[in-house]
C-alpha cells in the first residue's frame, strides 16, 4: 500500500513539474530526485516493517 501512495506522490510530482513548463533536463533531474526520495522512504518503510515482524515473532515464541 505504501509502495502505491508513493508512485502516486511521484506520479504527481512528475505531472506538476512538466505542468509548469520547466526544461525538460531541470524535470528530468527533479523526478530522478523525487523518484529516489520516494524509493527511499519505501525502503526505509520495508525495513521498520521488517524489524516489526521480528519483534512480533520473538515475541510470539516468548508467549509459548
Amino acid at each position: 500500500m505504501k509502495k502505491i501512495v508513493a508512485s502516486l506522490i511521484v506520479c504527481g510530482f512528475a505531472v506538476a513539474m512538466v505542468a509548469c513548463g520547466a526544461k525538460k533536463e531541470e524535470a528530468a533531474a527533479a523526478i530522478d530526485s523525487v523518484a529516489n526520495a520516494a524509493q527511499e522512504v519505501v525502503d526505509s518503510a520495508a525495513t521498520v516493517v521488517d524489524s516489526a515482524a521480528a519483534v512480533l515473532d520473538s515475541a510470539a515464541s516468548a508467549v509459548q
